[in-house]
C-alpha cells in the first residue's frame, strides 16, 4: 500500500472516530438537559359569577384549560373534560343535556355523573373558590371525586 493511500484512509478512520464520539457526546448532554414541557398555570381566573349563564355548560376553557365551568341555580362547579374510561374528551351535546366521550359512548349528566357507557366513575370537579377581587377562581390541582364524598366539600362547588 502507497503512503498517500494509507494516510487517506487513516485520516478517514479518525473522522469517522470523530464523528461517532461526538455523536455519543451530543447524545450524553441532550440526557443531561432534557426538554422542559411548559404546562399553563393549574389556577386561573375565569370571570364573575354573573359571566356565565344559568343552567349552562360554559366551553371556553375546554380547549386551553380542559375544564368546563357549569352554573346551576345553586351555584357553580367546575367540571374535568377528561373521561374517566380511558381519557379522552367528551362533547358537551346541548339538545341531548349531556356530555358523550366519542371514543366508546360514555355519557355523563351535566352534573358529572356517569349514567352510560363503560365509565367507571363521574367527572372529577376541580377546586373552584370566589378570589379576593370578586372572580371566580380555578385550581386544577385540588380535584374532587364523587365516589370518595369529596364533592360535598365547600370549595367543590361555588353558591353564588
Amino acid at each position: 500500500m502507497k503512503r498517500r493511500k494509507f494516510i487517506t484512509w487513516l485520516s478517514v478512520g479518525w473522522l469517522a472516530f470523530a464523528g461517532a464520539t461526538g455523536g455519543f457526546f451530543t447524545m450524553i448532554i441532550r440526557f443531561l438537559f432534557p426538554n422542559v414541557l411548559f404546562e399553563p398555570p393549574q389556577s386561573f381566573k375565569v370571570g364573575f359569577p354573573s359571566d356565565f349563564q344559568l343552567n349552562q355548560v360554559d366551553e371556553r376553557f375546554k380547549q386551553s384549560q380542559a375544564v368546563w365551568l357549569v352554573r346551576t341555580a345553586e351555584g357553580m362547579y367546575a367540571l374535568s373534560t377528561v373521561c374517566t374510561h380511558l381519557g379522552c374528551t367528551p362533547n358537551w351535546l346541548i339538545t341531548d343535556n349531556k356530555f358523550k366521550c366519542p371514543c366508546h359512548g360514555s355519557g355523563f349528566r351535566k352534573s358529572g355523573i356517569n349514567f352510560e357507557g363503560p365509565a367507571p366513575r363521574p367527572l372529577e370537579r376541580y377546586r373552584i373558590v370566589l378570589a379576593e377581587d370578586g372572580q371566580v377562581l380555578v385550581d386544577k390541582s385540588v380535584k374532587f371525586q364523587y365516589e370518595k364524598g369529596q364533592w360535598d366539600s365547600p370549595e367543590a362547588f361555588l353558591t353564588t
